[in-house]
C-alpha cells in the first residue's frame, strides 16, 4: 500500500533533516571545501544556496496563490549569509525555522504558487512542504557526502521522497518527444511505479501486479533500495547502482527531458 507523509509528519522530518545537515556542516573541516555533487561550490556557497532556497520556498507559501514567484526582495535573497561559522550555522537553523513556522501557520491546503502545474501534484502549501523535506534530505547527503560519511536517506524519507520524485517531478502532461515507452521502478522495500510515456505526456501509477492491475510488460525497470532511487533521481547516483533491465536508452532521454522546453 502507498502511503504518503502526513503534513506534520513532513515538518517534523524537515526539522530532523535539517538537524542533519547542520551536524554535517559542523563537522566539515572547512567551509571552503569542494563539493562532491556540485564542484563549481564550496560547503559554504551550498549552505547558502540550500538556505536561500527555503527562504524562498517560506516566501512562496506566504504569499499565497499567484502567478508566479515573489520578488527576490520579499526573501532577501541578495542579502547573502554569514561567513562565520557558527553564524552560517544559525542562520541556516533560522532559515528552516522560518520555513517551518510559515507551513505550520498555513496548513496543508493553501493555495500557491509553483512550478509543478502540469504535473497532478497540488498547488498547495502542503505540496511545498513535501518538497521542501525532500530537497534537504537530498541536499544533506551532499554534505555527508562530501564529508566522506554518507548516509542513506531514512527509509520513510525516501519511500515517500521518490513517490514524489514521480508524481510531481515526472508526471506531466507535455508530449513525449520519443517512441512510447513504460518504466517501471521498485524497491526493495516492497513498493512500485509504473511511468508510461507518450505523446499525451509521462503518466505515473502505483504498480500493484498481484492485484491483476495493468500487466504490460515494462520497456525498461530500475530496482534498488528508495534511498539509491532517490539519489539517482536527483543524479546522485548512476544507473549502475542499480539494478536494471530493457533499455537503457530510456533513462539516458529521461535524464536529457526537460518539458518546460
Amino acid at each position: 500500500m502507498h502511503m504518503i507523509l502526513t503534513f506534520s509528519e513532513q515538518l517534523r522530518l524537515i526539522n530532523e533533516r535539517s538537524a542533519a545537515f547542520r551536524t554535517a556542516v559542523a563537522a566539515s573541516p572547512s567551509l571552503d571545501i569542494q563539493m562532491t555533487t556540485h564542484p563549481a561550490r564550496t560547503l559554504f556557497d551550498h549552505v547558502q544556496h540550500v538556505g536561500m532556497g527555503r527562504r524562498k520556498a517560506a516566501a512562496i507559501v506566504t504569499a499565497g496563490p499567484a502567478d508566479g514567484p515573489p520578488e527576490e526582495s520579499a526573501w532577501g535573497g541578495s542579502r547573502g549569509a554569514p561567513r562565520e561559522r557558527d553564524a552560517l550555522l544559525a542562520w541556516w537553523l533560522e532559515s528552516v525555522e522560518h520555513l517551518a513556522s510559515v507551513l505550520r501557520e498555513a496548513g496543508p491546503d493553501r493555495g500557491c504558487w509553483t512550478w509543478w502545474a502540469d504535473s497532478p501534484s497540488p498547488q498547495t502549501s502542503g505540496a511545498w512542504a513535501r518538497r521542501q523535506l525532500h530537497e534537504i534530505a537530498v541536499h544533506t547527503y551532499d554534505v555527508q557526502l562530501t564529508g566522506g560519511a554518507p548516509q542513506p536517506i531514512p527509509e520513510k524519507i525516501a519511500l515517500d521522497g521518490f513517490d514524489d520524485c514521480q508524481f510531481t517531478l515526472c508526471a506531466t502532461t507535455v508530449a513525449w518527444p520519443h517512441d512510447p515507452a513504460i518504466v517501471e521502478y521498485h524497491t526493495t522495500e516492497g513498493r512500485s511505479w509504473r511511468l508510461r510515456l507518450s505523446h499525451d505526456g509521462a503518466q505515473v501509477a502505483h504498480l500493484a501486479p498481484a492485484a491483476g492491475e495493468d500487466a504490460d510488460a515494462a520497456d525498461a525497470s530500475a530496482r534498488g533500495t528508495a534511498s539509491d532511487l532517490v539519489l539517482y533521481f536527483y543524479g546522485r547516483k548512476t544507473l549502475d547502482s542499480l539494478e536494471s533491465e530493457g533499455d537503457r536508452r530510456i533513462f539516458d532521454q529521461l535524464a536529457a527531458w526537460d518539458p518546460s522546453v
